[in-house]
């Protein structure tokens, strides 16, 4: 190969990485200015998202929250906005991913960008309203149970919010489990097979990232997150046997 050709294919190279560079920051930008929207539309319902939202969980159980930072309402409020925008901007957020890996999966994989972005933003969103309703109000009667009348349970809000955002993320990201199976499916490095073979071994992880996720110690609370994460395997399994026999017969 001439000189002159190696330069010409290195300028088609250089041209290519730019254009996916250029690709990213196209996504990464629309991205931001979705959750700016989110975070828009959380602060014009600000009052009903700190009250109704995140403080009725506290308030509910009759859980006093105090502030000890000088602009601690200001900086909380501000946090609550913007992940409040990063929630409610997260199904666009998804499709922006989804829309720069597009382009170097084949044709017939290209489908299933649109159901991917649907199905991965139900998930997430699934288990975000199981933290919400289920864990985060357990949790809080699980401190009037064990609490000692002499002792006063004046919570931060900087702690409290703490808490309230690790149990519904890690909820939404666990309830990611079915779409990360298939995804690893698609690409032949999970099987049924496997997952059946090592179920056990599933089992007793499953144990641990529960007893891992909820602060509290009463097996009720641990429970309410491994039988969840159970039935979420058993649907990974079926999910990774359905993708495997459509790789088969292609």
């Amino acid at each position: 190969m001439s000189s002159n050709q190696e330069t010409d294919t290195n300028k088609g190279n250089e041209m290519s990485f730019l254009g996916h560079l250029e690709e990213l920051r196209s996504r990464i930008t629309k991205a931001v200015v979705f959750i700016l929207i989110g975070a828009g539309i959380a602060a014009f319902f600000r009052d009903w998202i700190m009250n109704e939202v995140l403080l009725s969980p506290a308030t509910n159980a009759n859980i006093k929250l105090q502030n000890l930072e000088p602009f601690g309402q200001a900086f909380l409020l501000f946090k609550v906005i913007f992940f409040s925008g990063l929630v409610i901007s997260f199904p666009l957020v998804i499709h922006q991913v989804w829309r720069f890996v597009t382009p170097g999966l084949h044709s017939h994989e290209r489908a299933y960008a649109r159901w991917i972005t649907l199905f991965t933003s139900l998930c997430f969103l699934a288990g975000v309203a199981f933290g919400y309703f289920m864990l985060i109000p357990s949790m809080m009667d699980y401190i009037n149970v064990v609490s000692n009348p002499n002792i006063s349970d004046n919570i931060s809000t900087s702690a409290y919010f703490s808490f309230f955002i690790n149990m519904v993320l890690a909820s939404g990201m666990i309830f990611e489990l079915p779409m990360v199976t298939w995804v690893l499916a698609r690409m032949g490095i999970v099987t049924s097979k496997l997952m059946i073979r090592y179920r056990r071994h599933s089992i007793v992880a499953i144990l641990i990232i529960a007893a891992v996720i909820t602060p509290t110690p009463d097996p009720i609370t641990q429970l309410m997150v491994a039988v969840p994460l159970y039935i979420l395997y058993e649907i990974s399994v079926g999910i990774a046997a359905a993708t495997q026999k459509k790789r088969e017969a292609k």
